[in-house]
């Protein structure tokens, strides 16, 4: 039994170690390619570690692209767009989880399906709806988009979270004489916070990374998001300019990793004391 016990949790190491390895790769290839110098990037016989490490095409991808113009206007896009879609989402998730109506039930359905939607589908009257609106190649215009899209997968996550926390704690507000604004302020969202946290964690990255809708929405350079500006480092021909590509690359994930690692213990963090809470 010992022996079984021990084979599986072996398995289970080696299983781990492997997607981490797989996870891992692109990256720490990415940074590889990001210090090589021109000439180890062109061999026949590519190495992990750059033999002779250089800044140049960090350089050059600044010289070359507006990057942290770029970055200001993702950023920008990104933040707005997480914290208006979570506070839209956290009243209308604690209306779906507390009344479970056909309503609610069928909401919830499309939220799901909604999702299933390719982006080509709505690219066309989503433009032809912004430029009534006099939005296209507008930041508001993206911000919009941005809120829209993330919304439903926002609404999904918090349903969840709301769910998780006891009625009885709402119920035993009640008894004590709070009406449901206060309750939800007072007794629900601090419960709520960790959910609320990593759902707008998720609706950032997605925007911060998104680059179909900014593609066609943006048109002139200075309003471009940062996966706009880096698709220019390919040229006509599809040939990368690989180096300050890698570079800018690079660069792009650092937000989002910061970010995950400053969030990551406030989320634990909130889990316990909501647990403690409960």
């Amino acid at each position: 039994m010992m022996r079984t016990k021990k084979s599986t949790r072996a398995a289970q190491y080696a299983a781990l170690t492997a997607y981490l390895v797989f996870l891992a790769f692109p990256f720490l290839w990415l940074i590889s390619t990001a210090f090589k110098p021109a000439r180890e990037l062109g061999s026949l016989h590519p190495t992990w570690i750059p033999k002779d490490p250089t800044l140049e095409n960090f350089r050059q991808a600044f010289d070359e692209q507006p990057l942290l113009r770029a970055a200001g206007n993702s950023l920008i896009a990104a933040l707005s767009a997480a914290l208006i879609a979570v506070v839209i989402a956290t009243p209308m998730a604690y209306v779906m989880a507390r009344h479970r109506t056909r309503l609610a039930k069928a909401a919830t359905g499309w939220v799901v399906i909604s999702q299933a939607f390719p982006f080509v589908l709505i690219i066309i009257p989503l433009f032809l709806i912004l430029k009534n609106l006099h939005l296209i190649n507008s930041l508001l215009g993206l911000i919009m988009v941005y809120v829209v899209w993330s919304l439903p997968f926002a609404l999904w996550m918090l349903v969840g979270y709301v769910r998780a926390v006891p009625a009885e704690l709402e119920e035993a507000a009640a008894v004590d004489g709070a009406g449901r604004v206060r309750t939800f302020v007072s007794v629900v969202a601090p419960l709520l916070a960790p959910g609320v946290v990593a759902t707008a964690m998720f609706a950032f990255i997605t925007a911060w990374n998104e680059f179909f809708f900014a593609l066609v929405l943006l048109k002139t350079p200075e309003k471009q998001t940062l996966p706009v500006i880096l698709n220019r480092f390919i040229g006509a021909e599809g040939v990368a300019d690989l180096g300050p590509l890698a570079a800018a690359a690079f660069l792009a994930t650092i937000p989002s990793l910061v970010i995950f690692a400053i969030i990551q213990k406030r989320i634990t963090g909130g889990m316990l004391a909501g647990a403690v809470k409960a």
